[in-house]
């Protein structure tokens, strides 16, 4: 029954999947005179598109920097010393898949509204700097309150997965501070947890329209609904192009996660240096009976 509800099941989902990539690449290549690919060799050099490509990659990590440095000790710390609080944190990382993305920009809208109230106050060069249009500093914290699902579901995954505490008391005991069990300790084991949240925040920056292009910003989805009327193969040549970098940052999170070594933790150290103490001894036991 197995094997064949699997038999089924994948050709369904691959269909699901590859008809329409083969529809959008076929579309894109199709010209009356025959098969050509101008929109791949010719209309990516485009202009914008390097640029508004660029801007979403660095909006892309930047919001993987701020999530991940909010997350990471966040949930440690629920894990360790308040696992009452786990699901009101649960809870309040889940609220932005409920609250839709344009009921979210109107709130930030209203708030970038008040910068010409605050002009002769220090605050009104902070509201200047997070609209700046080279890199809009107000998408990175958007995009980081609405990438809190993903890396929550692959940290908290992460974290059920390893003896935390043991790992922690068995770090402290050898003299290492809290910022030292962090990340030199836990950090290495929720390394594929870590990689897994940041892939699916940097797919969904990359793919996000609605906040950017209320707060009339250019990144690479707002440049590609942009194009579509007057170039709609490079439109779709685009997309294909931001689905390839996608897949090549899961096969890069694949390759990470089956090809990693396990880390090693301050009990392997320990264990490691008494085998060597215990080894070292019974070297020196044999030299005595021999001699």
């Amino acid at each position: 029954m197995k094997f064949t509800s699997r038999a089924v099941v994948l050709p369904l989902a691959a269909l699901y999947f590859l008809v329409p990539i083969g529809a959008s690449i076929w579309f894109s290549v199709n010209e009356v005179e025959g098969v050509s690919f101008d929109a791949y060799t010719q209309g990516l050099g485009t202009e914008g598109l390097t640029t508004s490509l660029m801007l979403s990659v660095r909006l892309g990590l930047a919001t993987i920097v701020c999530g991940l440095l909010l997350m990471v000790p966040t949930l440690v710390a629920v894990a360790l010393y308040l696992p009452g609080l786990r699901r009101t944190v649960e809870i309040l990382c889940m609220m932005p898949l409920v609250v839709p993305p344009i009921a979210l920009v109107a709130g930030v809208t209203t708030v970038l509204s008040w910068e010409q109230d605050l002009a002769d106050t220090p605050f009104y060069m902070t509201f200047r700097m997070l609209r700046d249009e080279s890199f809009p500093l107000v998408l990175v914290l958007v995009y980081t309150v609405m990438s809190l699902p993903f890396l929550y579901r692959s940290l908290d995954a992460g974290l059920r997965s390893v003896d935390l505490r043991t790992l922690v008391e068995a770090a402290r005991s050898l003299g290492a501070s809290r910022l030292q069990t962090l990340w030199q300790v836990i950090v290495p084991n929720l390394r594929t947890a870590v990689v897994g949240g940041a892939v699916l925040s940097l797919a969904m920056v990359l793919g996000e329209y609605t906040v950017a292009s209320v707060l009339s910003y250019r990144p690479f989805s707002v440049w590609m609904v942009e194009i579509k009327d007057s170039e709609a193969q490079l439109s779709v040549a685009a997309a294909m192009l931001s689905l390839l970098i996608t897949w090549g940052l899961l096969l890069l999170l694949t390759t990470l996660a089956g090809g990693r070594r396990t880390p090693r933790t301050p009990l392997d150290s320990g264990r490691e240096d008494g085998q060597d103490r215990q080894d070292r001894e019974s070297r020196d036991n044999r030299k005595k009976t021999v001699s």
